[in-house]
């Protein structure tokens, strides 16, 4: 579909369902393969290799933190200087991004297979329990020259109007995964490190079929000659820090709290906590499917200076993001005995009693996670990454550090209430921050 029609003439709601599904199915698939890879791994290979997958997977986001940072980054000036009918621009931050995260992925590649045994040993694991998460870790730092562009392409793909196609990607992507996981772990009974070399190779296959229409020229954006400027460095990074802040902040979140986990409840409080990581990977891509689908409109009607328009198609962007997140809240509510079971079929009773209340006081995260999630995206779009990025950084790391040492004396009840109050305290904040740019986000259309 031609983007420039699709993002400019297609009603608001219409834009919403055409772009925003398809890549909630997207992210759907992503999160049923992430809930799958949990489960082979937590059936197959049983609690340690579980609770390894878990420790390990803070330093895999980190591995492709950066190339998030360059994809998203580079997205939003491009839908904004397609919608000021810039395309020259729009190829040159195109090219030069590809080429900045492959040059990443092999950098940060490097440096994560030297130091894995150094950070695993840092968060307090030894024996098998640190070998598995070692092995899982150096799998992914082998792959990342190839695997860490798949999701900068996806954006590039919508940006150029193949919402469907990036759509097919994702699925293919996540059913190839899935298979491969169950060959290696469910009939070739091999360990941990090939769960690992499932997702790459599932990443590998579709990142090679996302470059070809880039390559044949078909799509809006195609590749020139290379122009980097450091203006355009500082654009991408800038763009992109919202993202980027968010992956990092959340994982030394995530590093931060695991090491608590380890020390204060052993094993199973890792293995609760992944679970509610599992849980949360599947409700959260959908919300950034919704979002994030929306973001190249957004960005090209904002360019083109029709702000009525990107309102409108943020009212969509709240709405749903409302709905599906109050569906979450009961589900997890409701069934925290099966969804510890789907994870840990051989959950014992001390597991049971620690996960069951972890789920529930969990669930109340989604009540109010949605709103700063929303404004989040709708602050990226519009190329605002300041109050995006300060939103971004307070919810995953300053409100739940500030929460640890205030909820503290509670335990690993503290631990669990943990992100339902980061969510009420980001929500705050979403509210202040669009009250303060109320004044520009009203303003009147372009003439």
């Amino acid at each position: 579909m031609n983007s420039a029609a699709l993002f400019s003439r297609t009603s608001p709601l219409k834009l919403f369902f055409l772009a925003s599904i398809p890549g909630a199915i997207s992210m759907l698939a992503s999160a049923l393969y992430q809930t799958i890879d949990g489960v082979f791994v937590g059936q197959y290979l049983g609690s340690t290799a579980f609770a390894a997958v878990n420790l390990a997977m803070p330093f895999v986001i980190i591995n492709f933190s950066l190339a998030d940072l360059i994809g998203v980054g580079a997205s939003v000036p491009i839908s904004i200087s397609l919608g000021k009918k810039d395309e020259k621009e729009a190829c040159n931050i195109f090219t030069c991004a590809c080429l900045m995260i492959v040059a990443t992925g092999v950098l940060i590649g490097i440096l994560l297979y030297g130091t894995a045994p150094l950070l695993i040993r840092l968060m307090g694991a030894d024996g098998e329990f640190a070998g598995l998460a070692v092995q899982y870790i150096r799998v992914y730092a082998i792959c990342s020259p190839v695997t860490t562009i798949v999701f900068a392409m996806d954006n590039f793909l919508r940006i150029c109007g193949y919402i469907r196609g990036s759509m097919f990607l994702n699925i293919l992507m996540s059913a190839s995964s899935a298979v491969l996981e169950f060959l290696f772990l469910g009939v070739l009974h091999w360990g941990v490190w090939a769960a690992a070399l499932a997702t790459c190779s599932g990443m590998v296959i579709c990142a090679l079929l996302a470059l070809i229409p880039f390559i044949r020229g078909k799509a809006t954006l195609r590749f020139v000659r290379p122009r980097f400027r450091t203006r355009l460095f500082r654009q991408i990074i800038t763009c992109g820090s919202p993202n980027f802040l968010n992956n990092i902040a959340g994982r030394i979140t995530s590093i931060l709290l695991n090491a608590i986990l380890v020390r204060t409840g052993g094993e199973n409080a890792v293995s609760v906590y992944g679970i509610l990581m599992y849980t949360d990977g599947f409700i959260q891509p959908l919300l950034y499917g919704m979002c994030d689908s929306l973001q190249p409109a957004v960005g090209f009607n904002w360019g083109a200076g029709k702000y009525s328009r990107v309102r409108a198609i943020e009212k969509c962007c709240f709405v749903a993001s409302a709905i599906v997140s109050a569906l979450s809240v009961v589900v997890i509510a409701l069934l925290p005995r099966q969804i510890t079971l789907l994870f840990m079929g051989d959950a014992g009773s001390d597991i049971m009693a620690m996960a069951v209340p972890a789920l529930q006081l969990f669930s109340l995260t989604y009540i109010t996670r949605w709103f700063s999630f929303a404004t989040q995206s709708y602050m990226l779009a519009i190329e605002k990454p300041l109050p995006a990025s300060v939103i971004s950084v307070s919810t995953a790391l300053v409100f739940p550090v500030i929460l640890v040492v205030l909820l503290w004396p509670l335990g690993l009840t503290g631990i669990w209430l943990n992100f339902a109050g980061t969510a009420v305290l980001a929500a705050v904040l979403a509210v202040i921050t669009l009250i303060r740019l109320r004044p520009e986000l009203s303003r009147k259309d372009a003439a």
